[in-house]
């Protein structure tokens, strides 16, 4: 993650919130998870003790690496895009070439993916495939069931 995220203003708010919740609330109840786990006794045979403090490990290394993400960032205006050809930010309606069906994506950092709202990160390998494609243009993609095709039908912001 040491590389540039792009990302646009509400990815960044909304991640900035996620970080802070944790820094908060997350720690003080891990902290609480762990003070209860002490009053059970013996810390050498407990597991819930072991469990709490593996839990706030790995919520200090989510912490720590939302904290890169953030200052890594930059924040995109999608006003000032091109939409020539694919980028990060860009909407783009493509279609398979295999069974003729038109999907639209929209290409956004990594974090900010999210397939369910048709969001997919330019580092997957559709959204890497698509990135510098102008409209009328082949993508293809190379996935475990093999290269598909994808033909660049609109590019919008």
């Amino acid at each position: 993650m040491s590389s540039v995220n792009y990302m646009t203003q509400e990815g960044y708010d909304k991640l900035s919130a996620e970080l802070e919740h944790l820094k908060s609330t997350g720690r003080q109840e891990v902290a609480a998870a762990i003070a209860e786990a002490r009053d059970k006794g013996d810390l050498s045979e407990n597991a819930e003790y072991d469990a709490a403090k593996d839990a706030q490990g790995m919520l200090e290394m989510k912490i720590n690496e939302m904290e890169k993400a953030l200052a890594n960032s930059r924040i995109l205006d999608a006003s000032q895009l091109d939409t020539s050809k694919v980028t990060v930010l860009s909407k783009v309606t493509i279609e398979n070439k295999r069974n003729q069906k038109e999907v639209t994506y929209h290409l956004v950092s990594e974090s900010e993916a999210d397939l369910k709202a048709k969001k997919i990160s330019v580092t997957s390998p559709l959204g890497s495939g698509l990135l510098g494609k102008k409209v009328g243009e082949i993508a293809e993609v190379t996935t475990p069931g093999g290269t598909m095709q994808f033909e660049i039908k609109n590019i919008t912001i």
